[in-house]
């Protein structure tokens, strides 16, 4: 019993101590929480956050760039018939993917800086004098040493996904945060630079690659400079200048795929320069990186291609026996290209003609690279002036090749001229053809026909062993509907490009490639048909619908009855050799043997010929086969009706060919043989020459001249212009408004019918005309019994125009305009719709906006009101507010050169109701000149804080998330800490930038080319001053959320030069340091209770530095001077510092290379 009780009282007690134990735990653990509040700077908060923020937030988040990455890596296809880029973001087919991951990573890296960024300054004792390293560290903005790869994470992903707005911003951003640190600032910049160059801005990339050309850069970003600088020359054409760098950047890639990229993009370019041993031994290099067989296939292939001028039967015999391999099914296409380009290069035409018709053949893609094909194949031909085969050729490969591509206009174009010509020429060889059958004998005949059905069952067996092979090899490639199921780790070379292909999973109607093919596909199977019902049908005027045959008698239907039985009848008795192909029946159907039939068949010669004559003349430019078409007809067709417009373009085709003698010769016949003809009145012109060069220009003046007369009241003048527009223009482009003015001028004469029958004709001759609507009105205002006044009208009048008339004082006292200053106000821009270039001012004044404001969103909106167009920038507090906005876009170029024929309006949102409607525009300028422009605007600059301020919290702990984080132990990974050369605000949050505008963009940004962003001027930073025992009586201004004033930090720190009391270690398997300044040794030590700045900093130098050129200063590291890398165009000056071989810091190590 005894034994029991003792027991019982020893556990206890041992129970006791245990919650005791626990308690003290808990306290110093809540204790380690509330201290290492990011409202507080001190080393143990600063260790803190940098902990969690790398090994909780921006774990995820980098885990998710990877992911997205290596998602991107292998979904990602190069267009190799082009010098493929050098990021594959670049591809606009590639930019969708990954991107999911991408926004998670930039989620994460936007939660890491909102809950882990410290801005508050440390304390500091007043009267303690501070070095030039006291005054670095002291002006930073961000004292989290490891926030700067969050930054840095949100705008790779950004940039990544394509998003290149967004990722400009960031870097814009974070250049400005992190100013003060070389490292860190090189790489930002770095990274700003590529954006623009991947938005083709090159303006704004090169003022940001010159102005980092005259500072001093950190070694440890000119790994990034390399790419930047490798980008940039090959965007730019200076290939030369890109080698160098572009080598750089082969050593500095960690992944080997993309490697394998940049050393085939390496190739391209020593190709292009026509360095060909160099090109060979880049693509070797490819292949030596054992890349997915698609990339290794076409550097095989341009090696071949790049020595294929001094071994030329060789490479095409190597070419030979990549086509007979089976791994190489499904690249035949790019294999005879191969074949083709080499027999090119020899000048022997006939042959790569060949070589492309059979890549076309055997293609079993329907990819870049059979378009890229097919195009070369086309303008052979078009050289050739085989027509047929190059709109044949022409009209597939524009469904398969991009519309980005520089080439692609000129292959619409000529796409669309040769489907108008082509039906022609075909037709004239087709007649011509079977004319000539009919002239031969019949034996002839006959063995002329037997040739073509030889020939069409020669093609046909062709085709049927094709598709039996390609079933064949489809069988042989047995489960592909289980590869969805099964994984296959090693799919075979032939299939990875279709895998890749069907991995697509872009809807049919939003991948325009496939729609391009689809309408391309349409076409060859049923030519060009409208949109229209019944569209199969050649003939629809035989279409009967159902109440036509209601109406029809019993006679009628059994006669139509009848009528399709004997049709049928026929038709069954002739389908069986006139429509069968294989039957010389079929052909001699159609041979012309009466003279009937022969007159038919000059009746299609004559029309093709005039018609193809005048396309080769006027869209092709093609006079000689003009001249041959059109002669033709003349000479052996006399009896043309169309024979004046015949002789007409003769005169004007000789006379382009600079003949006048044989042009006045057509122009003699023409007259006297069709005097009354349209052409030969227009000849008779005397004004007709000066007519054809300056026709417009004077047609455009004198309807001004007749406008402006018939504003003023010169009624005799607007007569006299409209009978003159009548015989020196009657079919120019202003007839319309000739009569419809000369319609209104009658009125003040009494001659209301002639106004009416005038208005019919504008109404009736030119329905879609501008005035054609206002005839329309004033007829049917006629018809409704209303009388008709004479008047006049003037545009201008619209600014002293309002809808509404005020009937008396009382309602004229209720709606009056306020003077209020402090209403909500707008900034507003009215002009006529023609006269403003409204896509482009909407364009330049949301970059306005986005570029000039960092805390304040302005909305813009467009409305149509009373003929008048009125772009409203709305989001100001008062009107102080809006004058100094209206006062700083007055300020840029882009936006006032646009504005010229624009009418600017600061207007209050209650006077913004009356304006137009009680008064007019000149009513409010009065009251504005009375009532706000002698007002005294504020000197505080308002529109640098936000319109709702934040209210900050008084007491911020970590995430539950946080504090299970800092319990899993481990060992703190070394952080260099990175400066921030901006003093923040205490009382405010710093500002996240994320996918919408509430990133901050860069300062004094006002471009030089006006459709350009320019890269914003750095701050450059001032030279720390020679003595050091200088007191810094003012701080920097904040950068996020400026005011006008910031309160000195007054706390007092009581120095200690002796004894550092050594605080208590909590109890959670992590040693805190001790307190020592924050070194690129990475080692993080807690202050003691007493000393918030680090003894270290005190320590004076026995000499100052004297810099004697302004760089940038650098990361506070060692007593001795950091090595700086001077950015220059030949890269094998770059110095590299000693004794360093790699940035442990370098981020592309915790990204896996990406």
């Amino acid at each position: 019993m005894w034994l029991n009780e003792n027991v019982r009282g020893t556990l206890r007690r041992a129970s006791h101590h245990r919650h005791i134990s626990f308690l003290l735990l808990l306290a110093s653990y809540l204790l380690l929480l509330t201290s290492c509040s990011n409202d507080k700077n001190t080393a143990q908060s600063r260790w803190w956050h940098s902990f969690n923020a790398k090994y909780n937030t921006y774990f995820n988040g980098s885990q998710a760039y990877i992911d997205g990455s290596l998602e991107k890596e292998n979904g990602h296809r190069d267009n190799f018939t082009e010098m493929i880029p050098l990021y594959p973001v670049s591809n606009k087919n590639s930019k969708e993917i990954g991107k999911g991951n991408f926004n998670k990573a930039i989620e994460k890296s936007q939660k890491a800086i909102k809950r882990h960024s410290i801005t508050r300054r440390p304390e500091w004792t007043k009267n303690r004098k501070k070095t030039e390293r006291d005054i670095e560290w002291l002006n930073r903005s961000e004292y989290n040493p490891f926030l700067w790869k969050a930054w840095m994470l949100m705008g790779r992903s950004q940039f990544h996904q394509g998003a290149f707005d967004e990722a400009a911003s960031t870097f814009a951003y974070m250049s400005r945060l992190y100013q003060t640190q070389p490292a860190i600032y090189g790489k930002a910049r770095a990274w700003l630079a590529k954006c623009y160059i991947e938005q083709d801005w090159i303006y704004d990339a090169e003022d940001v690659i010159n102005k980092m050309k005259r500072d001093s850069l950190d070694w440890r970003a000119v790994k990034e400079w390399d790419y930047t600088f490798a980008d940039y020359y090959i965007h730019t054409g200076r290939y030369e200048e890109a080698i160098p760098y572009l080598k750089k950047v082969i050593k500095h890639e960690m992944r080997k795929k993309q490697k394998a990229r940049e050393w085939y993009l390496l190739g391209q370019i020593e190709a292009a320069l026509g360095h060909r041993d160099n090109a060979y031994q880049a693509f070797r290099h490819v292949i030596r990186q054992s890349p997915p067989y698609e990339l290794e296939f076409n550097a095989r292939i341009a090696m071949t291609e790049v020595m294929a001028g001094t071994k030329d039967k060789q490479m095409i015999s190597r070419l030979k026996r990549m086509a007979a391999s089976d791994k190489n099914k499904d690249y035949l296409d790019q294999v005879y290209y191969a074949i083709g380009n080499i027999y090119l290069s020899k000048r022997d035409t006939l042959k790569a003609i060949e070589a492309y018709e059979k890549g076309n053949e055997k293609a079993t893609r329907a990819g870049i690279e059979k378009g890229v094909l097919l195009l070369h194949l086309g303008d052979l031909y078009w050289a050739r002036e085989n027509f047929s085969d190059a709109r044949r050729c022409y009209g597939e490969a524009i469904g398969l090749l991009d519309k980005d591509r520089d080439d692609y206009e000129q292959l619409s174009n000529r796409s669309k001229v040769l489907d108008e010509l082509v039906p022609h020429t075909e037709a004239i060889h087709l007649q011509d053809s079977l004319q000539a059958l009919a002239k031969m004998s019949e034996d002839d005949r006959n063995a002329a026909i037997d040739r073509v059905i030889e020939a069409l069952k020669k093609k046909e067996k062709e085709e049927r062993n094709r598709q039996a092979e390609e079933e064949a090899r489809k069988h042989e490639q047995g489960g592909e509907n289980f590869d969805d199921i099964i994984p296959n780790d090693g799919p075979t070379p032939a299939r990875q490009p279709q895998q890749q292909q069907q991995g697509n999973s872009v809807w049919y109607f939003y991948n325009p490639t496939a729609v391009n093919q689809g309408k391309s596909n349409f076409q060859r199977t049923w030519g060009k048909r409208e949109n229209v019902d019944d569209w199969q049908r050649v003939n629809k005027t035989v279409v009967a619908g159902p109440a036509d045959l209601a109406n029809l008698t019993d006679e009628q239907r059994d006669s139509l009855e009848a009528a399709e039985l004997i049709a049928d009848s026929l038709a069954q008795a002739t389908d069986s050799v006139q429509n069968d192909p294989h039957k010389r029946e079929y052909y001699l159907a159609q041979i012309p043997f009466t003279e009937e039939q022969v007159e038919e068949s000059n009746m299609i010669i004559k029309d093709a010929l005039y018609h193809s004559g005048v396309i080769f003349k006027d869209k092709l430019d093609n006079l000689h086969l003009s001249e041959k078409q059109l002669r033709r007809l003349t000479d052996q067709y006399p009896d043309f009706e169309h024979m004046d417009d015949v002789f007409y373009h003769l005169w004007l085709l000789y006379q382009r060919k600079l003949q006048p003698q044989i042009a006045d010769s057509y122009l003699d016949q023409l007259k006297e043989h069709y005097p009354e003809s349209q052409w030969t009145t227009l000849l008779n012109d005397p004004y007709f020459e000066e007519n054809a060069r300056f026709g417009a220009h004077i047609e455009d003046s004198l309807y001004a001249a007749t406008y402006a007369a018939f504003k003023a009241g010169r009624l005799t003048e607007v007569k006299t212009n409209t009978i003159l527009s009548a015989q020196r223009f009657p079919i120019g482009d202003h007839r319309d408004k000739f009569i419809f003015i000369g319609g209104l001028a009658k009125l003040n004469d009494g001659d209301g019918k002639g106004c009416v029958e005038d208005m019919q004709t504008v109404v009736k001759d030119y329905p879609q005309s501008d005035v054609s609507a206002l005839a329309g009105m004033i007829i049917n205002g006629v018809n409704a019994g209303r009388r008709l006044h004479g008047g006049k009208f003037d545009m201008g009048d619209v600014w002293t125009r309002r809808s509404e008339v005020l009937q008396d004082s009382d309602s004229i006292a209720a709606r009056v305009f306020t003077a209020e200053r402090n209403d909500r106000f707008l900034f507003m821009m009215a002009y006529e719709p023609d006269s403003v270039n409204e896509n482009q001012l909407l364009y330049e004044m949301a970059r306005f906006n986005f570029t000039s404001f960092m805390v304040r969103n302005f909305d813009i909106e467009v409305e149509d009101i009373d003929g008048l167009h009125r772009m409203r920038i709305s989001g100001f507090l008062n009107y102080d507010e809006a004058w100094q906005y209206a006062r700083q876009l007055y300020k840029n170029e882009a936006v006032t050169r646009l504005l010229r024929k624009a009418r600017m309006i600061l207007i209050s949102e209650p006077n913004l109701e009356l304006l137009g409607t009680h008064y007019s525009y000149n009513d409010y300028d009065e009251f504005y000149e009375e009532h706000f422009v002698p007002l005294k605007i504020s000197t505080v600059q308002l529109l640098t804080e936000p319109a709702d301020l934040p209210v900050e919290p008084e007491s911020v702990s970590p995430a539950s998330e946080e504090q299970e984080e800092i319990l899993n132990g481990g060992v703190l990974d070394d952080n260099t800490l990175i400066d921030l050369g901006i003093e923040p605000t205490p009382t405010t949050e710093l500002e996240i930038p994320s996918e919408s505008n509430e990133i901050p963009a860069e300062e004094n940004r006002t471009p030089a080319e006006q459709n350009e962003i320019p890269a914003e001027e750095p701050v450059r930073p001032v030279p720390a001053p020679q003595q050091p025992a200088v007191v810094v009586e003012e701080p920097a201004a904040t950068v996020v959320e400026p005011t006008t004033t910031v309160e000195k930090p007054v706390t007092t720190i009581e120095e200690s030069t002796t004894t550092i009391e050594e605080p208590v270690q909590p109890e959670i398997g992590i040693e805190i340091p001790s307190d020592i300044i924050e070194v690129p040794s990475n080692d993080i030590e807690v202050p003691s209770d007493v000393i918030e700045v680090p003894s270290d900093i005190l320590e004076i130098p026995s000499e100052p530095i004297k810099p004697t050129t302004p760089t940038v200063p650098t990361t506070p590291t060692t007593p001795t001077d950091e090595p700086v890398f001077e950015i220059t165009d030949d890269p094998t000056e770059t110095p590299a510092p000693s004794g360093t071989e790699i940035d442990i810091e370098d981020e592309y190590y915790e990204l896996d290379g990406f």
